[in-house]
């Protein structure tokens, strides 16, 4: 077969070496548009030219991608990324799905070998680490010590898999965020494998994955399924996206940061509509933002909705790899394939895209987002009214000027111990309290004595600020500027407030590196900005547990507490779950939020502090220019730096070089344990697909409301005795104590199929309790949800999910898929998907079904309570057929609607007949073993 039907495989030479690489120029000589093509969609057409097959790659394909419209089309083309990134907590998953597979092939009499990476695999270990310790030097190594004691297990399976998987690498525990390192170090822009160019591409475990696109790498995050998928050569199959260019002009202005840029574009791009669409950014603004201003863009994709948002390379990319130490050999090599292929960002203007949205760069003002959604912008000149409205509106309390609350005869007098202490709560002993419970206008306050200090703890208090995550940490600029604010509060006698949880979790060690040479750690430190990891913390909810007296306090008296994160995402509960409002913003405002205490403060207006004379202490004066942070920027930022930390990424601390691995190319598993076990997916799996059925007499186990994120149908946090998890955990001889989170015991589906839809903010309509309940209906009987799903298992019954619009919103998180399809539920019926969790579902074999337009479940009159039938599954299902569905009430009567299946291509309804992506996957694997 012809490997080359177009005829565009040329040669080119690179410091004398010959290289071979699939030519765009050449396509555009043979009279195709490649120039109004945009970059990104040139990426995908390089991609499939390279890959072409004549089987799971066509002509057809090439075509598709060659004729692309702005207006996109419903065919779907493949992808094979050049290599695959993950995280610990969706890692561990995927590494047990591939280890299940072998251990099948095994039992089936096959080579357990054949089951093996195909392209690269880097693994972080980045999501476990935990903020148990904090304000104080030492608490980074006792996080890192608990961090062991908790996941030594789990840790122990992946540097197994690192030694029996070819193409498979790890990086330990305490060196960095996987985002952050893939930006810093695995990045290549342009890739060289076996005498051949091509561009770097990837897909990631994790939604935020397009961090990279500001370094001009094709990259999004996909499901551990699709993931999987891709390890073992299958290519990823979605529709042919529209491309919206973000033009920018103009460039940041004074006291602005890139920051604020990207809340300003979570806003504009979430109004717009970008869910499933690709986003390239052009225009002269481009000229004024680096690398890490761009991948600070790229990273919050997901909160845009879209699948990528792409910066092509140019002469700031090649800066940014020459400043991080890539070498000068690559770095030309780079420059000369994309300028020769037509991949160099140049001639724009001829670009034809779906649509161009201007955003003017110097219109940009500070700014924080939230309290629930990254996409809610708050001008920092408005929060003190933004939050005193969503007080009332929200909870219903009226709100008490700061000045006006000791005077209110209605506060709760607190005297207790510890409070400010690095333990866990369960170290410490009881607050005794009196309490005086008189109420005024809704507010609340409460007044906490600890030793000689006295505070007030009311409704919009700071509880914890956290200079957290890749999207923000990675940008030298406002790191330097949240050592300088801190620097600056220290000269003007001023400090946090005592009731702040502080942590700084930077992304990777170059960061505390430059802060060190910078003189500037001694400041974040003197404010109790003591470095705590190299991990996601607050960002995934790692926040750790609040102060006892704080944590009492708030559930006590029901205080709506706030955090301040720069991180990505603030959903409901995400950060932590006494908290209930959380704002993303800089690390500079980080800073100066842990220093006001309080959100209700205009900062433009207010003292943010009060000097020991009782002077006031205004932002203005602790906030530094952009020429004091570029002067020190150009001093301390080395490509030594990245140099040493990256010479050493793969070695970890003494602990993890002295962890014990089994031997073997099977894993030993370990009926008793309570982190690993094989997924019972692929056990005895038949030979062929079955047929597929509709489906009959089905009841709703949940009915649910708009943007029901990943967080609520499969959390990473904690969990206590309580819950479904909880009580499994203590069944099987764990105290609670040990629990970890549920994001560390992924690699157990027993735990997590008991954790899906266990989320504490979760509001089911056929419950009447918040959290993970629902009502088993034949009995009406109120219970958790797992406990009802085995009831309906036990029936035969199969199950539904009732949704609403962005249904599966947030992290690329496949036991958010995995759980549903264990809880028995055969398909979800919403009114709009986003795109990882819907292809996720279909991964599972679980059906994703859309409401036609304009049809809810309210104006169809569903309470949830009737029974289902869907029909049109069985015979003849194509992509995004109409199926039938019938929902009879108890009374008989029925109400009978049409859906649209969102299995989007071909593939996907071979996946779904198959029961998921990797028993298809498994199935082609048997039969090639045949032969």
């Amino acid at each position: 077969m012809e490997k080359d039907p177009y005829k565009v495989k040329k040669e080119i030479t690179l410091a004398g070496n010959p290289f071979s690489y699939y030519s765009l120029t050449a396509l555009k000589d043979q009279g195709y548009p490649i120039d109004k093509l945009p970059f990104s969609i040139r990426i995908l057409l390089e991609n499939v030219l390279r890959n072409y097959d004549g089987f799971a790659i066509t002509k057809q394909h090439i075509e598709t991608l060659l004729d692309w419209q702005p207006l996109g089309s419903d065919k779907d083309i493949p992808f094979k990324p050049a290599r695959v990134l993950m995280q610990d907590f969706t890692g561990v998953p995927a590494v047990v799905d591939i280890a299940s597979l072998r251990a099948e092939v095994a039992r089936k009499g096959g080579n357990p070998e054949s089951i093996n990476p195909l392209v690269p695999v880097d693994l972080v270990i980045d999501h476990s680490v935990q903020v148990d310790y904090f304000g104080t030097n030492y608490s980074y190594e006792r996080n890192m010590e608990k961090e062991y004691d908790r996941n030594k297990e789990r840790y122990q399976f992946l540097k197994w898999a690192q030694k029996s998987f070819d193409n498979f690498s790890v990086v330990p525990p305490g060196m960095g965020i996987c985002h952050q390192v893939n930006l810093e170090y695995f990045s290549k822009g342009v890739i060289s494998r076996d005498g051949v160019l091509f561009p770097d591409t990837l897909v990631g475990t994790d939604s935020h994955t397009p961090m990279v696109n500001g370094i001009g790498v094709v990259a999004w995050g996909v499901g551990g399924i699709e993931a999987e998928a891709a390890i073992l050569g299958q290519p990823i199959y979605f529709i042919t996206p529209e491309v919206l260019g973000l033009k920018l002009t103009g460039k940041l202005p004074l006291g602005a940061t890139a920051t604020d840029l990207v809340l300003t574009i979570a806003n504009v791009l979430r109004k717009q509509g970008v869910v499933g669409k690709f986003v390239e950014v052009f225009g002269p603004g481009l000229d004024h933002l680096s690398v890490p201003d761009r991948a600070t863009i790229g990273n919050m994709s997901p909160e845009f909705g879209c699948t990528i948002t792409y910066f092509p390379i140019d002469d700031k990319t090649l800066e940014y790899m020459r400043k991080s130490n890539r070498s000068e050999e690559h770095i030309a090599l780079v420059e000369k394939y994309c300028k020769t292929n037509m991949l160099w960002r140049e001639n724009e203007e001829s670009i034809r895209y779906s649509e161009v949205i201007a955003l003017d760069v110097s219109s940009i003002e500070p700014t924080v987002a939230g309290p629930k959604r990254p996409q809610d912008k708050i001008l920092l000149r408005n929060f003190k009214p933004t939050f005193i409205d969503l007080l009332n509106h929200s909870f219903e309390r009226e709100y008490i000027e700061q000045k006006d609350r000791e005077t209110i005869n209605s506060l709760a007098r607190w005297k207790g111990e510890g409070g400010n202490q690095p333990e866990p709560q369960t170290q410490h002993q009881p607050h005794k309290a009196v309490i005086e419970t008189k109420e005024k206008d809704g507010l609340k306050t409460v007044w906490i004595n600890e030793g000689d200090d006295k505070f007030m703890l009311s409704d919009g208090s700071v509880v914890i600020a956290a200079i957290t995550s890749c999207t923000n940490t990675s940008n030298p600029f406002v790191m330097i500027g949240a050592g300088l604010v801190a620097k600056k509060a220290r000269e003007h006698g001023i400090d946090v407030k005592p009731w702040v949880k502080t942590s700084l979790a930077p992304g990777s060690k170059v960061v505390t590196d430059y802060l060190k040479k910078a003189d500037l750690m001694k400041d974040l430190e003197a404010l109790q900005f003591h470095l705590v990891g190299y991990g996601c913390t607050s960002c995934i909810g790692n926040s750790g547990p609040l102060p006892p007296a704080i944590a009492k306090a708030v559930d006590d008296h029901e205080l709506v507490v706030c955090s301040v994160l720069s991180g990505n995402r603030n959903f409901e509960a995400r950060v932590h779950s006494q908290v209930k409002m959380n704002f993303l913003m800089s690390p500079m405002l980080v800073v100066a939020y842990a220093i006001a205490g309080r959100v209700d403060i205009d900062l433009s207006k207010a003292p943010i502090s009060y000097d020991k004379n009782g002077l006031p202490v205004y932002l203005k004066d602790i906030w530094p220019t952009d020429d004091e942070i570029n002067e020190i920027l150009s001093k301390v930022l080395s490509p030594k730096d990245f140099a040493k930390n990256y010479g050493e990424i793969f070695e970890g601390n003494e602990i993890w070089k002295n962890l014990e691995i089994p031997e073997g190319k099977l894993y030993q598993w370990d009926k008793d344990s309570t982190y690993i076990k094989e997924i019972p997916f692929f056990r005895d799996i038949s030979a062929e697909a079955p047929d597929l059925k509709d489906i009959q007499h089905a009841r709703a186990l949940l009915v649910l409301g708009d943007s029901i994120t990943t967080d609520h149908i499969s959390p990473a946090g904690a969990f206590d005795e309580h819950s479904a998890a909880g009580k499994y955990l203590i069944s099987r001889g764990v105290k609670k104590e040990e629990f970890n989170s549920y994001g560390s015991r992924r690699g157990n589906d027993e735990l997590m199929v008991r954790g899906t839809f266990a989320n504490v903010r979760i509001n089911n309509k056929l419950a009447e309790k918040e959290g993970g309940y629902t009502t088993y209906l034949p009995t009406q009987e109120e219970m958790l949800v797992y406990d009802a799903a085995k009831k309906y298992q036990a029936d035969k019954t199969p199950l539904i999910v009732l949704a609403g619009k962005e249904y599966g919103s947030g992290s690329s998180r496949d036991w958010a898929a995995k759980g549903t399809f264990l809880l028995g539920i055969k398909a979800v019926l919403a009114e709009s998907y986003e795109r990882i969790h819907r292809s996720n579902l279909v991964g599972l074999g679980v059906l994703p079904l859309q409401y036609k337009e304009g049809d809810t479940a309210a104006k169809l009159g569903i309470s949830g309570e009737e029974t289902f039938t869907i029909t049109g599954i069985a015979k003849d299902i194509s992509p995004m057929k109409e199926v039938q569905v019938i929902a009879r009430n108890d009374k008989g009567e029925e109400i009978k609607f049409g859906a649209i299946t969102r299995l989007d291509s071909l593939i996907d309804i071979e996946y779904y007949r198959h029961g998921g992506i990797l028993q298809y996957v498994l199935r082609q694997l048997l039969e090639n073993e045949k032969h």
